[in-house]
């Protein structure tokens, strides 16, 4: 078994990024690895905030204050996602971690809070063992050019254009 990082991108309009990377946390805590997530945009309390209390060897942090994705972000938006971004810098750069996953970072890139190119510095000072996932829609060329592996979840159908709302435990 190989001891290299690699980077992974969860992208695309469908459902089931953050999901897909949380499922990822559990087979790495279940396997001995320390997990580390980084949520940008994100604020609102979202049930796999809990997971910290089942899973040893997990950290969530946000570094949102809602969700603004149909909105402009605030100046507020801003600061707390450059905090963030800082603040997942000293992560990735540590060593502490064996898996760090930049959730939503794609999102926040889409609105300018930092640039690719930032994103694409911290990429370059990660540890050679540590694996790094970004997720969000809208991923930038230069970081799907940049990963090694990226999956694209193509939205095909969905039940919220029949009104569903969001549910606890499925989308929150």
């Amino acid at each position: 078994m190989s001891n290299k990082g690699y980077i992974q991108v969860y992208t695309g309009n469908g459902k089931g990024k953050t999901t897909a990377a949380l499922g990822l946390t559990v087979r790495a805590v279940c396997s001995g690895k320390k997990v580390f997530m980084g949520q940008f945009v994100k604020g609102m309390k979202y049930s796999e905030l809990k997971s910290v209390e089942y899973l040893p060897n997990f950290t969530i942090e946000q570094y949102g204050k809602n969700c603004f994705i149909y909105n402009e972000p605030t100046q507020d938006d801003i600061d707390r996602a450059v905090r963030g971004f800082k603040r997942c810098e000293e992560i990735i750069t540590s060593g502490e971690y064996d898996i760090i996953i930049l959730d939503e970072i794609n999102i926040a890139l889409f609105y300018k809070l930092f640039t690719v190119e930032e994103v694409i510095d911290i990429l370059d000072k990660k540890p050679e063992s540590t694996e790094i996932i970004l997720t969000g829609r809208y991923a930038p060329q230069e970081i799907i050019d940049k990963a090694d592996l990226v999956t694209e979840m193509a939205e095909i159908k969905h039940y919220y254009y029949k009104g569903v709302k969001v549910r606890r435990g499925i989308e929150n």
